[in-house]
């Protein structure tokens, strides 16, 4: 691996970092919560053990993202029918409301996601 690999990488960190940041200021959520409402919107009826596995966390680390986008009534959960120990989380319409919000632009993509996000080759120092 040459250090342009690294480096390019440690740029994608950074902006991400700046994403996440701006995500925070300007809807409140961070970037698990966001990505939970994303994976929500394309996979409805999910149990826990799944959205962890979606999100790529632990199942404690996924309990705590549902939580707080349950707190704020962004997602709910459902008993299943054949089980009810059984849980399946859903968006609800606020959760489908800011989730649009996100969409519409309402934050600056960072130079170096907009090149990954339109399938362009990112080069390393590229701005």
């Amino acid at each position: 691996m040459d250090t342009q690999c690294i480096c390019s990488i440690r740029d994608i960190y950074r902006a991400i970092a700046s994403f996440e940041a701006e995500l925070e200021k300007t809807v409140g959520i961070n970037m698990n919560e966001a990505m939970l409402l994303c994976v929500l919107s394309e996979k409805a009826n999910l149990l826990s053990g799944e959205i962890a596995d979606e999100l790529g966390l632990t199942r404690s680390n996924a309990s705590k993202v549902i939580a707080s986008l349950e707190k704020s009534a962004c997602i709910r959960r459902r008993a299943c029918k054949e089980d009810s120990r059984c849980q399946r989380f859903n968006l609800t319409k606020k959760g489908q409301q800011l989730l649009e919000q996100i969409h519409a632009g309402c934050i600056q993509l960072p130079a170096e996601l907009q090149t990954l996000t339109t399938g362009q080759t990112l080069q390393h120092g590229q701005e």
